[in-house]
Formats: structure tokens, sequence, C-alpha cells
């Protein structure tokens, strides 16, 4: 078979056999470019024109708003598996590759994604994801004709091919392969095969091991039914176009659908419509060639997983799985040396075609998208889209409505305001300032900046929540996802430095973990490094410093069980060292407390919840400072002025809160009640207003 190779013009998708013949089929794929304008508009008596307006509009200014996008539905799946279908009087040939026009945006450099379908072998099982994908990958779907019985060896053969000619083209670009069942298993093959080259998993509920509970009763199920079945179901159940009773069926199925409010199991029974169409696609003889590929797939996989080497992702549905041996799927996590298993628990068995899941999401908070051999945190994120941030957003509800976070800046004249006017839009910016308990500060000042002044905070955060080596009892990598969606970094000196190099607005807390995981009676007290190398750093690159303070913790729970309570607790203590030993070590060149990054669950109960505050400072310049603060001693100055400047932001927030009359959560829900949830609950006078 010949190298398959893929080309997309406007509004037509040509797919390219595996063959020697090329055959182009017009899939309908919609392919939509919108463009905004913006023109003057004329003022009276004054003549009419044109002109090109730059403006800068904020995507996260009202995230209410936002909506997911409109994608494509399981009728449009069936729709476009018949086209394939009926294009060629009965869909035959070999396999060959397709690119959907749905995903023709995508970036230069975007990283190729082969597509590898499940038991249907349309290729279309992505048709939900294509427009989301198409913008960061270039996704080339593998479609397998209904009459097609290529062996499964054969099919890993030309999925090599494809590999080999992409990787040769471009060496230093890693390739993406998706797979789903049968397709997962294909991906494993193909990745124990081709070692040397930098592949990437994402497997949605492979089949390794098949559950023979299931599938020997429908083999022997499909075995006994006659040929004559499609046939037999058409002229006696009237689903021909031109019988009366297809009408009535499907308005049937329409009003069961409406009364369902859609959804997937919606779209299956609409489905039912085209039960034709499904015959027609999956004919008897096709299900048991794909229940044979199912099974020599499945064993091929089974008997080489121990020997691939790429980096793996693994996508589980929580229900409907019928094919799936759990207990393999723990062997699977095992043998993989770079995994991550990932669990959807109230999805079913088509994963990528329910509501809620989003592929390109998926890959992004996972951080398993790279444009090169290795992930670099900063260039490779990608910014969440509105309804990202407002999904997020939403998953903090709870926590902003019970503290009605008050956000304090300082103008260059000194003035304190209750907004971010105070925060330079250019950067790079460095804040520093106090760790809450957990960190939580972080999280909602992240929405906070993305929706007043479009400015992403990159925090730099504990390596805990980027890696978890296999069979440790650190908390699922999905625990992390938020912090992850808003460009949270692993901290270490070479991020540090990139991230400033990028201008980036850059958080950073001295304490780490020994602060954000503080004893009893510790809230406010700052754990620092007697010497910081970040103001030499920041001075590099002529960064502003930002000193902050947070407060307000201890408004909202009182610590009861503290790290050094636990350590005489036997279990818990062998539990942290535990823990601690799977992480990556941090400090430890330091000494004393500042050494102690132990990991731990301290035990509080919450209070009637009250109000935190957080307070930027004026920014400190570094710029033109580079040759001055090169000087360690001079360097220091800066650093001790930043250490007391966070706790001057501190102490006047602690004393100023005293004087809040909304500080309790009661009169902030009469005022929500008379104003509005949407309002914003005023707080203590400030100095200068």
């Amino acid at each position: 078979m010949a190298l398959t190779t893929v080309r997309i013009t406007d509004g037509i998708c040509p797919v390219f056999s595996s063959g020697g013949s090329r055959r182009a089929h017009n899939l309908h794929f919609s392919h939509l470019k919108s463009t905004r304008r913006l023109t003057s508009v004329a003022a009276p008596g004054r003549r009419r024109y044109r002109a090109k307006v730059t403006a800068t509009v904020n995507p996260y200014s009202n995230t209410e708003a936002a909506r997911p996008e409109e994608r494509k539905s399981l009728r449009d799946f069936l729709s476009e598996a018949e086209n394939f279908y009926t294009s060629e009087g009965g869909d035959g040939g070999p396999p060959r590759w397709f690119s959907p026009l749905q995903c023709s945006s995508h970036a230069a450099g975007s990283p190729l994604l082969l597509y590898i379908p499940g038991m249907d072998g349309t290729g279309l099982g992505l048709i939900r994801q294509h427009r989301r994908l198409g913008e960061i990958f270039d996704v080339w779907c593998l479609h397998f004709p209904a009459m097609d019985r290529t062996p499964a060896r054969d099919i890993v053969k030309l999925i090599e091919r494809t590999v080999r000619s992409e990787y040769y083209r471009v060496p230093n670009r890693p390739i993406y392969i998706v797979g789903e069942s049968v397709g997962a298993c294909l991906a494993l093959d193909v990745a124990a095969s081709n070692p040397d080259i930098d592949i990437v998993l994402i497997l949605a509920n492979p089949v390794t091991s098949l559950n023979n509970f299931m599938l020997q009763p429908l083999s022997s199920l499909l075995e006994t039914l006659p040929d004559e079945v499609p046939s037999l179901i058409e002229e006696n159940f009237g689903f021909k176009e031109s019988y009366p009773f297809s009408a009535m069926f499907e308005s049937m199925l329409n009003e069961t659908v409406a009364q369902m409010g859609g959804g997937i199991l919606g779209d299956i029974i609409a489905a039912s419509a085209n039960l034709p169409s499904l015959i027609r696609i999956f004919p008897k003889d096709t299900l048991l060639w794909k229940l044979q590929l199912l099974k020599s797939a499945s064993a091929s996989a089974k008997s080489h997983m121990y020997t691939v080497k790429a980096q793996t992702l693994i996508l589980l549905s929580g229900r409907d799985q019928w094919l799936r041996n759990n207990g393999d799927i723990e062997r699977l996590r095992f043998a993989l040396p770079k995994c991550e298993v990932r669990e959807f628990y109230n999805n079913g068995q088509f994963l990528f075609l329910e509501d809620g899941v989003d592929l390109a999401t998926i890959i992004k908070i996972s951080y398993y998208y790279r444009r090169g051999k290795i992930l670099d945190y900063i260039s490779d994120y990608t910014l969440p889209t509105p309804y990202e941030l407002k999904e997020f957003e939403q998953s903090q509800r709870l926590l902003t409505a019970a503290t009605a976070p008050v956000f304090l800046s300082t103008l260059d004249d000194g003035t304190v305001v209750r907004s971010l006017e105070g925060i330079p839009s250019e950067g790079p910016v460095l804040y520093v300032g106090n760790h809450m308990l957990f960190g939580l500060e972080l999280r909602p000042a992240a929405i906070h900046f993305l929706k007043e002044r479009n400015i992403l905070l990159r925090g730099l955060a504990h390596p805990v929540m980027f890696t978890k080596k296999i069979g440790s009892k650190l908390p699922d990598m999905q625990m992390f996802d938020s912090a992850r969606i808003i460009g949270a970094v692993p901290v270490s000196n070479m991020n540090f430095y990139k991230l400033l190099r990028s201008k980036a607005h850059v958080v950073l807390y001295p304490g780490g973990v020994r602060e954000a995981l503080h004893r009893k009676g510790e809230e406010y007290k700052l754990f620092w490094p007697e010497h910081s190398e970040f103001v030499r750093i920041a001075s590099k690159f002529g960064a502003r410093i930002i000193p902050f303070g947070a407060v307000g913790e201890d408004d909202l729970c009182q610590m009861v069980l503290d790290y050094n309570d636990q350590m005489k607790i036997p279990f818990l203590k062998n539990l942290i060292e535990e823990i601690t030993h799977d992480t990556i070590k941090l400090r430890n060149d330091e000494e004393g407390e500042l050494r102690n990054q132990d990991l731990h669950m301290p035990g509080f109960i919450p209070k009637i919840p009250g109000r935190y505050y957080v307070y930027f400072g004026k920014p400190i310049e570094t710029k033109g400072r580079e040759k001055e603060l090169h000087d360690k001693e001079k360097a220091h100055e800066v650093y001790l002025e930043v250490k007391s400047e966070v706790e001057r932001c501190m102490t006047y927030l602690k004393t100023k809160r005293e004087t809040d009359p909304y500080r309790n959560i009661l009169p902030r829900l009469l005022y929500y009640l008379s104003h509005g949830f949407s309002s914003e609950v005023p707080t203590f006078d400030l100095p200068n207003h």
C-alpha cells in the first residue's frame, strides 16, 4: 500500500486511499470563516467614511454570557457516516486518511493528531471535537470502509508508515495518536513498534482484555441472525421514506427527544429513525469482522504494552463499559511508565460524542499539549476560552459567594483603590506575597485579574500538582485541574526565568509549602528564606515587583489538627512520610523550619464565613537597576523591602477589616437580597475616599 497523504481544499475534503487510486469525497463538513469589522459611524452633517479601528476587548469581562460552542450531534455523525457509504455505492476500498475541514484553522507549528476510530470505523468519532482540536492540531482521521477486511497487523503497518513519514518530515514535533476502544489497541501497537519516535498516546476506553461475559453472547447472537434481517425491517416496519409510517415514527421520536431535553441519550433515540442507514453502514458481516478485529488487536496490544515508552493519557468512562475489563486497565496503568489516567464517572461508552466532554480542554489541563520534544510550560500553554473560565469560575462560586473577596491596589501616587487599577498592564510583573492556608487566595485572584484587566496570573506552584508516581498515595491529578487551566507552572528557577523573559505576570510565594500548610497560630507568619535570588532575576528583565498581603483565613476556619499533632499519630506520621517521599524535594539547602516541606492535610473546622481581602502595594521598579541590583547586598535590601511591604499590607488589612460592616456573611446576605446577588458588596472606607 502506498503512503497516505492528505490535502484540504475549500469546501471539499479529499480522501486518499492507501492504495494506488485516489478518490475525493465531498463530506459536507462545514468550513466557517467569520470576521469582525469595526467601522466608524458618521456624525450628523459629516461625510461617512470607513476607517480601520484598533480596539482591545476583554473576552473575559462577561463570562456569565459565555456559552459552549455549537457542536455537531450524533445525527450529524450518522448522516456523514452514510455519506461515506453512498458516495461510492457501498463504501468500498482500503482504509484511508481524511482531514475534516473544520480542522483547517490550526496555527503554524501545530503538532499532528491521528485519530484511530473504535468499532464504528468511520473515523467520525471526533465529529463534536473537530473545531476545537483543529485550532491546536493538524487533525487526520482514519476511515475504514464498511466492506474493508484489512487485518489488524496491516492496519498497524499503515499507521506506522504515516507516523514515520511525518516524523521524518518534522522530527522535532510530537505525533499524537488518539484511539478509541479497538483504535486504542492499534495505537498501543504502533507506539510499541516505534520507540524511537516521539508519540503521545491518548486512549479512550482501551480494550486490552475483553469482557467475554458480554462478548461471547453478542458474537453468537450475530452469527445466528439471518442475512435478510435488514430488508425485513425495512419492509415490515415501513422505514422507507415513501412509507407513511416512517414520518409518523420520526415525529414520535422527535417528541420523545424534546421531552428528554436532548443529550446523548436523546440523540441515540432520535438516531433510531436512521436505522436503515445504520444497517447499511454496519451489516452483519461487518459487525462480525469488527469483533474479530477487536479480539486480534486487543491480544496484540496486551502482549506489547510492556514495551510502550510513549507518554500516555488514558480516558475512562464510568458507565456502560460492557467490553472493558477493569482489572486489565490497572495492569495497563502500571505497565506504561509515563501514564496518567483520568476518569469520567458520568459518561458512557461513546466518550467523545457526549455533552460536556471537550478533548482539547482535557489535553490542555492535563498539560499534555506540547509542540516540541519536551513540554514548555510557558510557550506551550494556551489561554482558557471564556467558557472554560466560566466553568472554572463556577467551580469556585461557593468559596467566592461565602467570602466576597475584596481586592485593593495602589496607584502611582500612593492612592489605595478598590480595583486593580494600580496593576500595570504590561509585563513583566512579579507579585510577591504571603500564602493563606491551601493557597485559598490565588484562584479568586486569578479570576478577578482576567475579568477586570484581562491579565493572566502565572502562579509558581508545587510540583505535586503536575506529576504523580504510579501507585503513589498523592491526590489524583484531576484535583488540580482548576489551578492548571489558569496557567499554574511548576516552581523552578528555569520556569521563573522563562516567565519573566516572556513578560508574564508571575505570582511567587517565597514561603512555599511551609506557609501554605502552616501550624496553629501561624496564620500570618512569613516563612521566607534568609536570601532569595528573585530580586536579581527580576532586575535582569526590568520587572516591576508588587508586594501583596492576603488575610481572612482565620475568618473561614479553625485549625484543630496541624502537622505537629499528626506526627504524634503513628499511621498519620507514616502516611506523611510516604507522601513526602514521593514528591520532588524543595528547599533542601535551607535549614530549620524552612527545610520542613512535608506534605499533609491539616485538620480544620469551618466557621461562619467571614471575608478575605487582598491588598497589592505600590510597585517597586527594577528597570534600569540591573547593575545596581546585581550586587547581592543591594538586592538583599530590596528583598527586605518587599518582605516588609508584605507584612505592612497584612497589618493594614487586619486593622481595616475591623471597620468593615460586611465582614460577616449575614450582613452580606441582606445586601445581596436588596441589591441582587451579582452586585459588589461594599467594604471599609478607604483613607483617600
